[in-house]
């Protein structure tokens, strides 16, 4: 996920995930004209990545594991959402 500076930030923790989502969310409802498909797409890829290095690093943690499969359930939510609108 970028910062405000535009500088990439690797998620590491639960709650980073869970606030990268909201931003991932809010940066693709941005109407700000800075804010172009290639850096929304940029902040996706970066963000599935990351969450795909977490969901490897605590598979063998059940509890870790069930939390980033949920984050993962809202990822894949809003994905079906920007693919139908």
């Amino acid at each position: 996920m970028p910062d405000q500076s535009g500088q990439r930030v690797h998620l590491e923790t639960f709650e980073d995930f869970d606030n990268g989502l909201s931003d991932l969310i809010d940066l693709w409802s941005s109407a700000d004209k800075k804010v172009t498909k290639k850096i929304k797409e940029a902040a996706l890829a970066d963000y599935k990545e990351d969450l795909e290095e977490a969901t490897l690093q605590w598979i063998d943690n059940k509890a870790k594991s069930k939390k980033y499969a949920a984050i993962a359930e809202e990822l894949a939510e809003f994905e079906d959402a920007l693919n139908q609108g």
